[in-house]
């Protein structure tokens, strides 16, 4: 189960919260404006705040300010311009149209427009089902912006007042995703599990961990840190050293798994890490309550079985050395790993020194900013844009579904027809896909729960409070399990009907014929102008090697101490896991869309991990001369570096071979230095992967270019 969903930690999480004020906002702007007047009046500015409440999402203050403004302004104008054309069914249909696709094209700011471009869509959809005079219009848009604007500036306070509250629940998820990601690890010490498809879980893991310590980066980092807030600085800061240390610790499990595959070792290391990740869930357990936490996980015993197995082990020679020197190199880093766990615990419980602040100017790199300028807009307004041709897609979606609506036996909400496709049909074919079962599915659900209700509760009261809860569970989940929100919302809609035009239960099940409609109308659509994967694919790998060629070259620049600090290579490291995110959420969403229209799926696979293990390697390596740093012998090493990454520059295609040179001479003393057949080890595999990406990359060529 996810941990976000267990009752455990959902009651703590920012989830609940969001849901919880999304709710409290809208139902108390509701019932404050019935009191002032009458039904329809309250009716509407619920309205405007349900669809500003879309923006209410984890975000920087000013960042939530601009989204939630806009909000409110795009949807009081689609609110007043489609009533106004809802007199002439042929201006108020080229009017959806027009917003149907306009409202699209606001896909391509990224994923943060995309409740602005459902929030217009929406709004679209509730002002067209009425025909209104040009007054009713303007008082429609007016209510409208009021509700929108009321909900906005009860928002604002609510979050400024509980911003900190916020920062500890973001940066716990985050905390919670690194547990998930070491977990991932102690599993591909398991015999019983497939490597590769275990490492598939870890690169996908990634991208998801990379995305929420993205959101808490941005929380927590932006702007100056109250004294309140130096113990989530220390955490944060804590957490991403961590992070650094857990990621150099997966780069031998083939090598182990030959080896030792017989007696307790994988078994031990395996508990090991399961352990760490446990324990790092503590911790994020204790940041959603505001506690300080303590360790209570014993690490011993499986530290001294180690110890005795190590001290067991016979000499070895060529193979047998090589994995009984990455063995004793894994159990350094798990050790490394536990006592970086233990300063995450430190950190939580009181500020212990300076906090490690940065001038934002140099925080900038690693923060996420607003762009929304015209030009994006515009550039994107041709045939060969994806996201041109899903507006385009939506546009004739939603026209259909309106139209077609009205030829249904039984006087029917196009709106609900509407509704669906605009839930349904998405920029990918692989998110269109889940979306549909999701929306069917908790539409029936929904129905169904509805249905018993009405029949059972005839409490105003008691509807209201059902509807409360409907409420607040639809934001919670949304990001997490739609299908839960699917439920949520068609209770909500549904009582939210019931509670004003009473249908009995005809209109439930016409809802759910709605439904169908707009389910097989969106499924049509999804072929119609599609955007495949395999398309951009050239692209993205392009991404990732120019990434990769630029973070080994500050990864040189940083172990060869050409460079003063190492911000330059954490913001490469950053770009690099970046890019390899967004072509492992591109190779997943392409695995979910027809096979014919796959392409190199294995070689894109292998591609990512190999990626992926050069991380692995540098985070290795630096780790490594940090533990060896005692007479370490400077010249030999940084040869040795030298020459390898020269190599790995040949095979990324960054630069020329180098003419042959002879073997630098080497101390006589260097064999004594205890880092020198790791550092050896780790170069020689850096050196094999580089090679290995190469080749992928070649295979992939070869498979996107073939006619």
């Amino acid at each position: 189960m996810h941990y976000a969903l267990a009752p455990r930690t959902f009651l703590f999480s920012h989830y609940f919260y969001t849901g919880l004020r999304i709710a409290t906002g809208i139902v108390g702007l509701t019932f404050l404006t019935y009191a002032l007047a009458d039904l329809p009046t309250a009716i509407a500015v619920a309205m405007g705040a349900l669809c500003t409440s879309l923006m209410d999402m984890p975000s920087p203050l000013r960042h939530k300010f601009n989204e939630m403004l806009a909000g409110v302004l795009l949807c009081s104008v689609v609110a007043l311009l489609v009533s106004l054309s809802s007199q002439v069914e042929w201006l108020l249909l080229s009017m959806i149209v027009l917003v149907s696709f306009l409202a699209s094209m606001m896909v391509v700011y990224g994923r943060k427009a995309m409740p602005l471009q459902f929030a217009a869509l929406f709004v679209m959809m509730l002002s067209s089902e009425a025909p209104s005079t040009p007054l009713q219009a303007l008082r429609h848009g007016a209510l409208f912006f009021a509700g929108g604007a009321g909900y906005m500036a009860y928002a604002m306070l609510v979050v400024w007042r509980l911003q900190r509250r916020l920062k500890q629940q973001v940066l716990a998820e985050a905390l919670y995703e690194l547990a998930v990601y070491t977990s991932i690890k102690a599993g591909c010490y398991d015999m019983a599990n497939s490597l590769p498809a275990q490492m598939e879980k870890l690169v996908r893991e990634q991208s998801v961990l990379a995305e929420r310590q993205q959101a808490s980066r941005d929380l927590i980092l932006r702007g100056r840190a109250t004294a309140g807030e130096a113990i989530l600085v220390q955490v944060h800061y804590a957490m991403f050293d961590l992070y650094e240390v857990v990621l150099a610790t997966h780069t031998d499990y083939v090598l182990l798994r030959e080896h030792f595959r017989e007696g307790p070792i994988l078994p031990l290391l395996g508990d090991l890490i399961g352990k760490a990740a446990r324990d790092i869930e503590a911790v994020a357990y204790a940041m959603t309550r505001d506690q300080p936490s303590r360790p209570t996980i014993d690490y011993r015993h499986e530290l001294q079985a180690l110890d005795a197995v190590l001290g067991g082990l016979p000499s070895g020679a060529g193979e047998d050395f090589d994995a009984q020197a990455a063995l004793r190199a894994t159990v350094n880093k798990i050790g490394e790993v536990i006592a970086m766990i233990a300063r995450l615990h430190d950190a939580s419980r009181a500020p212990y020194g300076a906090l490690p602040m940065v001038p934002q100017s140099d925080l900038t790199p690693f923060l996420t900013q607003q762009r929304y300028s015209l030009g994006i807009l515009l550039a994107n307004l041709r045939w060969s844009s994806p996201v041109f041709r899903f507006a385009l897609r939506v546009a004739m979606a939603i026209s259909v579904g309106l139209v077609s609506s009205r030829w249904l036996p039984y006087s029917s909400h196009g709106y609900w027809t509407a509704l669906t496709i605009a839930v349904i049909l998405k920029p990918s074919f692989s998110l269109t896909r889940q979306r549909r079962a999701d929306r069917l599915i908790g539409t029936l659900i929904g129905c169904m729960i509805t249905a018993v209700i009405l029949h059972f509760v005839h409490s105003p009261a008691l509807l209201i409070g059902v509807l409360f809860v409907a409420t607040a569970a639809a934001p919670a989940f949304l990001s997490i399990k739609y299908r839960y929100t699917a439920i949520a919302a068609s209770v909500q809609a549904l009582l939210l009907i019931g509670l004003t035009v009473p249908h009995g239960g005809s209109g439930i099940s016409e809802r759910l014929l709605d439904t169908l409609l707009g389910t097989l109308i969106a499924t049509f659509f999804s072929y119609v102008l599609p955007s495949w994967e395999y398309q951009n694919l050239p692209r993205l790998v392009g991404a990732v090697l120019d990434a990769n060629r630029k973070y080994i070259d500050a990864a040189a620049d940083l172990l060869l101490k050409r460079s003063g600090d190492d911000v330059h290579y954490r913001v490469s490291r950053k770009r690099f896991m970046d890019s390899l995110a967004t072509l492992s959420a591109a190779l997943g969403r392409m695995l979910d869309e027809p096979t014919a229209k796959q392409r190199a799926p294995s070689d894109l696979n292998r591609f990512t991990v190999q990626n992926y293990l050069l991380v692995a390697h540098i985070a290795a390596l630096r780790l490594l001369l940090q533990r060896y740093a005692e007479h370490l012998p400077a010249a030999e090493v940084e040869a040795a570096l030298e020459r390898v990454f020269a190599e790995v520059r040949v095979s990324l295609g960054s630069a020329p071979a180098p003419a042959a040179a002879e073997a630098p001479e080497r101390s006589t003393w260097i064999a004594q230095w205890p880092g020198w057949a790791p550092l050896q080890r780790r170069l020689r595999l850096l050196q094999r992967d580089a090679a290995q990406v190469a080749d992928s990359s070649a295979a992939i060529d070869a498979v996107l270019t073939r006619k």
